[in-house]
């Protein structure tokens, strides 16, 4: 395991974003150091970030992001961003050659427009918010 190191957390918390640091010690605040909880909230404090602003972060990503079994957020499949949703896509060889179907976890800005054709069972079998990749793996039935 490695040793925590609060001069190189502190440095990572300035050269942060607000938006990263408040995901930090909300959606991913029980898998971090107490140490690092708090260098994090002290760079907040020293941006003007108060308590009603976090707890407000919270409310907004507690609503939005997949947990996993220990209370955390599941991370984007290509960032380290919360993610909002997840859908079957494809593992790409190089980012181009589809190589085996996985499950993909989607942050909001990562998050693919639904296809138009694809319905809540992912099939195209009526109208409805679409909750599949466009380029899902599994067989129509």
């Amino acid at each position: 395991m490695l040793d925590f190191d609060p001069e190189r957390v502190t440095r990572n918390a300035q050269e942060a974003a607000s938006e990263d640091l408040l995901d930090r010690i909300t959606v991913y605040r029980d898998g971090m150091e107490p140490e690092a909880v708090h260098i994090i909230e002290e760079e907040l404090k020293r941006r003007g970030i108060g308590q009603e602003e976090i707890e407000a972060h919270t409310a907004y990503r507690g609503d939005r992001m997949v947990p996993l079994a220990d209370g955390t957020a599941q991370p984007c499949s290509f960032c380290h961003r919360p993610a909002v949703e997840q859908r079957w896509g494809w593992h790409r060889l190089w980012g181009y050659f589809p190589v085996f179907p996985r499950y993909l976890s989607y942050c909001e800005l990562h998050l693919p427009p639904p296809h138009p054709t694809l319905s809540p069972g992912g099939r195209g079998q009526g109208e409805g918010e679409d909750i599949t990749s466009a380029d899902d793996p599994r067989p129509p039935e």
